[in-house]
């Protein structure tokens, strides 16, 4: 008998969070004690990283979104993460604030006056300070943050959803390995799949940290004159993660839920001000014409990696942001996939894909191409200096040039601080999943990684400031490129045998029903617009009826030498298992379901009495039919009807390999 009083590490997934906790205290041990060859060391890593794998994250990152595109288009994209009956878990509305301010918050209020201006002044091509150069800096800019930067998480979000929710294995990395090694997934090599994902990820959210404690300093600043200095920005991380633990202890519902929310409606505000006190109708046709240039030039960027004109650029932007991606991958990844449960593929992928892009798009078409309007028209060159001297600074130094400049960056100052509890919060809960065993870990264990990601972002901001902390990003993101690659090659393994079985149940031969004392039409009219019945109705009926029907099955089943196991199930139903041993079982399910009647039964909608059916469920869940008065033999016939699909999928199967 278990004890009562279990061990407060009971909970903790030993190899995982013992060897990612050693390698971050070992790197922060070498940062500490030898700065100075970190920064050499870390230096001459990045362009080895940049000289020899350049080529191999374009090309992953083109991989994800091809395969993204296909998935959706084909009959992948009608299949449930979850069982066919289930239902999303969160309004659209929700889930859109959920997606976007977990996936890019900080960095969209960071970048979105500084890259363009950025690119502006230092093109990857061409003359600098021109107009091309504008154009230039904001399709680059649309490249950074659009679609590719969203296929890196809809491809881990989508792999974790689909295993998790529609197969019932863990919601970890390594269950999206299971086509692969199969149950391997739960020993060392399952356990070094989440451990390179958490430490992509604990440096990922530091990194992203230490953006927004850098842009939190450079606002306050602004409104108040504290210094800009590593002290301060200390003391901010603190502040700041110590508020994020105050998320922590509220939950996703009413913590990371309800800020996203406010996030977005803040983000709102400040993106609809930017629009009006700026040149509105300058915006819309700057945006628009960028969007579709990002569009049209959209293959050609993928697969740009500057090999003829090399001189650095790629290696500082669009490899960097790819690596940065990649890092956040698994915490954006299972954030996305927790609260995307009972939706289609295809509909997952479209919204995770184009809704978060396209605001994303919005967002940096606005503020990038009113700030180049600032600069172009109004010679605005106090912005571009305040850029070249600190990135950091640049929104504000924008808002400055707008009116109201005050209270829009204390709203700024307090969106970035916001985002940052969001991201470290998000953070927080997604490495605790990583390296716990289940999901109800006590609550020390998210305030641990608050804690060591806060620690790890302030030692790095002390010793490198942000370089140090992108050379960490895009280390730590080349490994997990290569398991992201398997993660789609067992995802379209899966998906495709999902495809096969999902044809299987609606193209198969079935045996025509030979029923001794067929009903008259006007019977059968009787029998499907019955009223609704009471639960205990159906209870009865299963206990009853089905029962024997299963019995019968089972009798038959036996002689022929199968095992046959039938059970009640939680809630009200039975099960019919036959086992197939090496193949996939069959499994029969009738199921009280509660159901609405329909309008035109007038009788049965006057009063507030709940009605049930007895639905049939397969392994791929509901299946959309009420059994409820069928007698013994119409049962018996659809079970071996079911049966029969069954087994010519198993056939397609055997066939296939």
């Amino acid at each position: 008998m278990p004890s009562k009083n279990a061990s407060w590490f009971a909970n903790v997934n030993p190899n995982v969070f013992l060897s990612t906790v050693a390698i971050i205290v070992i790197f922060l041990a070498v940062v500490v004690l030898a700065p100075n060859s970190f920064e050499l060391i870390t230096q001459q890593l990045n362009q080895w990283v940049t000289d020899s794998f350049s080529w191999f994250y374009v090309l992953s990152v083109a991989i994800f979104l091809i395969l993204l595109i296909y998935i959706a288009l084909s009959d992948m994209g009608k299949i449930k993460l979850g069982p066919d009956h289930s239902q999303p878990a969160y309004s659209n509305a929700s889930w859109f604030a959920m997606l976007f301010t977990a996936g890019m918050g900080i960095g969209l209020m960071f970048f979105g006056v500084a890259e363009p201006v950025m690119h502006y002044v230092s093109p990857p091509t061409g003359e600098a300070e021109t107009i091309q150069s504008a154009q230039q800096a904001m399709r680059v800019t649309f490249f950074h943050w659009g679609l590719h930067a969203w296929a890196i998480y809809t491809v881990v979000g989508l792999s974790l959803a689909y295993f998790a929710y529609r197969h019932n294995l863990p919601l970890k990395i390594r269950s999206s390995l299971y086509p692969i090694i199969g149950k391997k997934i739960y020993g060392p090599l399952g356990d070094a799949v989440d451990t390179f994902a958490t430490i992509g990820t604990v440096f990922g959210v530091a990194t992203t940290l230490g953006f927004g404690v850098t842009q939190i300093n450079a606002g306050l600043n602004y409104l108040f004159g504290i210094e800009q200095s590593p002290i301060t920005q200390v003391i901010l991380i603190v502040v700041v993660s110590a508020m994020a633990s105050m998320s922590v202890f509220l939950g996703l519902d009413k913590g990371i839920k309800r800020l996203s929310e406010l996030n977005l409606i803040l983000a709102l505000i400040l993106l609809l001000f930017v629009f009006f006190a700026s040149s509105s109708i300058y915006l819309l046709q700057t945006t628009i014409q960028n969007a579709g240039q990002y569009i049209s030039n959209l293959f050609a960027m993928t697969f740009n990696l500057y090999a003829y004109q090399p001189n650095g650029w790629i290696g500082g932007w669009t490899i960097m942001y790819w690596a940065w991606w990649i890092s956040w991958s698994p915490f954006v990844g299972m954030f996305i996939a927790r609260v995307s449960k009972g939706r289609s593929i295809r509909e997952f992928i479209v919204g995770v894909l184009l809704i978060p892009t396209g605001f994303t798009l919005i967002w940096m078409g606005f503020m990038g191409n009113a700030a180049l309007y600032s600069i172009l028209h109004e010679a605005n060159h106090a912005l571009v200096l305040a850029v070249q001297q600190d990135s950091s600074v640049a929104l504000f130094e924008f808002l400055h040039s707008l009116p109201f400049s005050a209270v829009m960056s204390v709203l700024a100052t307090f969106l970035v601080m916001l985002f940052f509890v969001t991201s470290a919060d998000s953070g927080a809960l997604v490495t605790d999943y990583l390296t716990a065993k289940s999901e109800n870990s006590p609550m020390w264990q998210r305030l641990f990684w608050t804690v060591l990601m806060a620690v790890l972002a302030i030692v790095l901001l002390l010793v490198g400031g942000l370089s140090a902390l992108q050379s960490a990003t895009m280390m730590s993101a080349l490994p997990f490129t290569f398991i992201l690659l398997l993660i789609c090659w067992g995802l379209l393994k899966a998906l495709h045998l999902e495809v096969t079985k999902m044809n299987a149940l609606q193209q198969a031969r079935i045996t025509p029903r030979a029923i001794q004392n067929p009903r008259s039409w006007q019977q059968r009219l009787g029998l499907i617009m019955h009223y609704p019945h009471s639960e205990q109705e159906i209870q009865h009926y299963i206990d009853s009826e089905v029962l024997n029907a299963f019995k019968s099955v089972q009798k038959e089943f036996q002689r022929r030498q199968l095992e046959v196991l039938i059970q009640s199930i939680d809630g009200g139903g039975m099960e019919l298992r036959v086992d197939h041993h090496n193949e996939i079982n069959f499994v029969y399910q009738v199921v009280a379901q509660e159901t609405v009647p329909p309008s035109f039964m007038a009788e049965a909608t006057l009063n507030d009495v709940k009605y049930y059916q007895a639905e049939v469920f397969l392994r791929e869940g509901g299946q959309n039919y009420d059994v409820m008065d069928w007698t013994l033999e119409d049962l018996l016939q659809d079970i071996i009807d079911q049966y029969e699909r069954h087994l010519h999928f198993l056939s397609l199967v055997r066939t296939a390999e």
